[in-house]
């Protein structure tokens, strides 16, 4: 139903002293208690009324009582002047990054064990930012950061080849481990020498989703005169160890995904030969510099360099 223009223009003043005479029972206590005179607040609830279409007052010259109108209109009167009480605190923290909503995304290996302690602690410090989590590839993160979708991202990516043309903190370095089925004859050897997996069937991710990971992964392959055997693609971390443990093949993870716990899959690290390096990844949280973040992204932003401190 469309507002008349009266009843648009109602203000929250008029509310106030609606609620005061409501209260009160009396007109004069009420001008008193608004520290006005009675001749305008009388004129106020008359021009109230008049822009409702209805009485909200019984009057006469002994007393002052509510119409069944005005007396349903008391509690969300109170309710309304209660909440825009405390707006201006509200803004205040709001604009300290203390009260929001900030939407994050996160790659799963991020969520294995750092985000939940973070979002934990995070949440306790600061009820009044509204956390929204999303779990997403670095592809899909990159595409929502342009469209203004998300505000911040973790991201996996090779040492030193963040997206660039973002805003970045460094969260962790880790290495890679290979992450074989349980019952593989390579399992019950520890470390792995490189010669030994280079002809094993690869499970590894799309380019797409994290191509400078990728791109090292098979520059390994290459420098070691081997062309990768991929027998299978997967978006997910968890997709990748799972298919590991049905044996499809061996695959490169980030050392985190051992929290993963997945039966029937074994991790091992893996010796290369002098003149090669084994990939390691890193993890940082990406924003964009293109507009003004929200105050709610610069407190998370300190947060989590206090949490990253030695």
């Amino acid at each position: 139903m469309n507002k008349s223009p009266d009843e648009a223009r109602i203000e929250l003043r008029q509310w106030r002293q609606f609620l005061a005479v409501a209260e009160e029972l009396h007109f004069g206590r009420a001008a008193s208690r608004l520290h006005m005179t009675q001749p305008p607040l009388t004129q106020a609830i008359a021009g109230l009324e008049a822009a409702l279409g209805v009485r909200l007052f019984d009057r006469t010259k002994r007393s002052v009582q509510l119409t069944p109108a005005g007396t349903a209109l008391l509690a969300p009167v109170r309710d309304v002047l209660g909440r825009a009480q405390v707006l201006p605190a509200h803004a205040r923290a709001a604009a300290a990054g203390e009260a929001g909503w900030l939407r994050l995304a996160f790659v799963s290996t991020v969520g294995f064990a750092l985000l939940p302690q973070w979002v934990r602690a995070f949440r306790q410090l600061f009820p009044g930012v509204r956390l929204e989590l999303i779990e997403a590839t670095g592809d899909v993160q990159l595409q929502a950061l342009e469209r203004g979708d998300i505000d911040a991202g973790f991201m996996l990516h090779s040492p030193g080849f963040a997206p660039p043309g973002l805003a970045r903190l460094l969260i962790a370095p880790e290495p890679l481990v290979l992450a074989l089925p349980e019952q593989h004859p390579l399992a019950a050897k520890s470390p792995l020498a490189l010669q030994d997996v280079l002809a094993e069937p690869l499970v590894i991710f799309p380019r797409r989703i994290v191509p400078s990971l990728y791109d090292a992964i098979f520059g390994l392959y290459h420098a070691a005169g081997f062309s990768p055997q991929v027998a299978q693609e997967a978006i997910q971390m968890q997709t990748i160890v799972n298919l590991v443990s049905a044996g499809l093949g061996v695959a490169w993870v980030p050392d985190s995904v051992r929290q993963f716990q997945r039966s029937g899959v074994s991790y091992r690290g893996v010796k290369v030969p002098n003149g090669l390096v084994l990939p390691g990844c890193e993890t940082s949280l990406v924003w964009t510099t293109q507009q003004q973040p929200p105050p709610a992204l610069d407190r998370f932003v300190a947060f989590l360099r206090e949490q990253l401190a030695p």
